[in-house]
């Protein structure tokens, strides 16, 4: 019974910091603003780890390598604190490290898969309702490298329809369910038999 409160606590403070890290690397990537309420938040939620890690790990080329690590980092604190919470079925001496390494890198694909879903999503509903919105600005920079090559293939119906969010999100399903799933249970099998 305390089990579920113990997961959803790790979940919320871990998933918190690991979803905003993610956000605020693909923000900086697809150079979306962070002048809007968002992207104020983003910055006030993950600058006290970001900052100083970028005297460690300068930006290159375009890529916030301090958010990119502090989101890793996050990821594979999550995935302990799992593991010592619940126990992990493996040690963490020897192939149990390397195990843990890159479930976190495996975890983080999935992240990304989640986000780009959860932002496509709010996009599309809020070109519904708000299309000139505060966010209409960020939610378009992160969603139209995704929605642009699918409305080249798929014009929208009578002019007005969109289906490209639709098809964005099912194919980020189907990422998740095939290769997404079939790499979480080959190192599953790797590792831990």
């Amino acid at each position: 019974m305390l089990e579920p409160a113990l997961k959803l606590i790790i979940d919320v403070l871990f998933g918190i910091l690991t979803y905003t890290l993610l956000l605020r690397f693909v923000m900086q990537v697809l150079r979306a603003p962070f002048r809007n309420p968002a992207g104020q938040a983003v910055i006030a939620l993950t600058d006290w780890i970001v900052k100083p890690l970028r005297k460690i790990l300068p930006g290159f080329k375009g890529i916030d390598w301090a958010s990119l690590f502090a989101t890793y980092l996050f990821q594979l604190l999550w995935l302990l604190a799992y593991y010592f919470a619940f126990g992990g079925g493996y040690s963490l001496a020897g192939s149990g490290a390397l195990f843990l390494l890159v479930a976190a890198i495996i975890a983080l694909i999935r992240a990304a898969l989640w986000l780009l879903i959860i932002v496509v999503f709010i996009q599309a509903i809020l070109s519904w309702f708000a299309p000139d919105g505060p966010l209409a600005g960020l939610l378009n920079a992160l969603t139209f490298p995704f929605l642009r090559p699918v409305r080249r293939i798929v014009p929208p119906i009578g002019g007005t329809l969109d289906l490209s969010p639709l098809i964005v999100i099912v194919l980020a399903q189907l990422a998740l369910l095939l290769p997404v799933t079939w790499l979480e249970s080959s190192l599953t099998r790797a590792f831990i038999g």
